[in-house]
């Protein structure tokens, strides 16, 4: 049996239910948040009001996307996980350059101290003070995807090592990835090297894509056996059409269990608690009423939502035995 990884411990992967496959449920006080302001999402309490509405609305689950030293606070996630009733993936690993200060120990960290990093998080506890420093101190919640990242149009030579680091990660726990695509871009160079580095294609998920609405090179990352997760829905401009929902249309009936959606609702102006919207409900409700109105029924889109989720974010059968319950 597979299972997911979740904040407060594995459940099989058939109980995961409804899931969003790309969030951001807390960005704590830092160098992104004080680069960008709107970023920080760092309240319990409105993080549970929201996740309810979410649950209310038939969420069941989220993965998080914010990785090491950029704003995660793993106990947050899960007193929010916790209060709200929604299952919680947390991440390791690392995210772009520039939500890090100049000189961040992961532009400096050779590939096998990156991987060692990273695999401590997965087996053993993701760290309190989220690999901020020097001290590192290990909670009892472990981390169940490994989030990387490329800049626009390549795969930059200090990325190519934090993917190659990813990617033993994967080898040695079986842990399921999901990358950063900048503006949808770079997206087969990135298959190239996760493929290359013995990762099963299986299990990763490529964020973003649908910011570049191209087809045939939709096509073209779907072929390879990734997952894509679409999160513009509700970000294209009134009156100019919506690409997301074109993208699920056109692609869904060849490729049903290859396509996610997530919100990536990153700033306090998408959340309703904190005085935003559309809110977490927006898939559930409104996104999911207009792909219905386009011909997608509901076994297609309990595929998107919860039978694709679960066996992307979920870790193989070979670690089951050995790592069910533990954390």
């Amino acid at each position: 049996m597979s299972f997911v990884r979740t904040v407060l411990g594995d459940i099989p992967a058939d109980e995961l239910g409804v899931c969003y496959a790309h969030e951001h449920i807390v960005i704590g006080p830092g160098f992104t948040t004080h680069e960008n302001p709107e970023f920080l999402l760092d309240d319990v309490a409105r993080g549970i009001e929201e996740l309810r509405e979410f649950h209310a609305a038939g969420g069941r689950a989220m993965i998080d996307s914010m990785p090491c030293d950029a704003g995660r606070d793993v106990r947050k996630l899960a007193a929010i996980s916790r209060g709200s009733g929604v299952q919680i993936v947390c991440p390791t690993g690392l995210h772009l350059a520039k939500y890090y200060p100049p000189g961040h120990w992961g532009g400096r960290y050779s590939e096998t101290q990156l991987t060692r990093l990273f695999v401590a998080e997965i087996n053993d506890g993701v760290d309190g003070d989220d690999y901020g420093g020097p001290l590192v101190t290990r909670t009892t919640h472990r981390a169940g995807v490994i989030k990387i990242a490329s800049g626009l149009d390549r795969v930059a030579d200090h990325e190519r090592r934090i993917f190659a680091a990813a990617a033993a990660a994967h080898r040695e726990t079986g842990c399921p990835m999901l990358t950063h695509t900048e503006q949808g871009t770079a997206g087969l160079e990135q298959i190239e090297l996760l493929s290359a580095g013995g990762v099963n294609l299986r299990h990763v998920c490529l964020s973003h894509t649908d910011r570049k609405p191209d087809i045939g090179y939709h096509r073209e990352l779907l072929a390879s056996g990734v997952s894509l997760e679409y999160d513009s829905g509700f970000r294209w401009p009134t009156g100019q059409g919506n690409p997301t929902l074109d993208l699920v249309v056109r692609l869904l009936p060849e490729f049903p269990d290859q396509i996610m959606l997530g919100m990536d609702a990153a700033r306090r102006g998408y959340w309703r608690s904190y005085g935003g919207g559309p809110g977490h409900t927006f898939l559930l409700t409104d996104f999911s009423a207009r792909l219905r109105a386009a011909g997608v029924d509901d076994a297609a889109l309990k595929r998107i939502f919860v039978r694709t989720p679960a066996a992307v974010f979920s870790f193989s059968e070979r670690d089951y035995s050995a790592q069910l319950g533990r954390g």
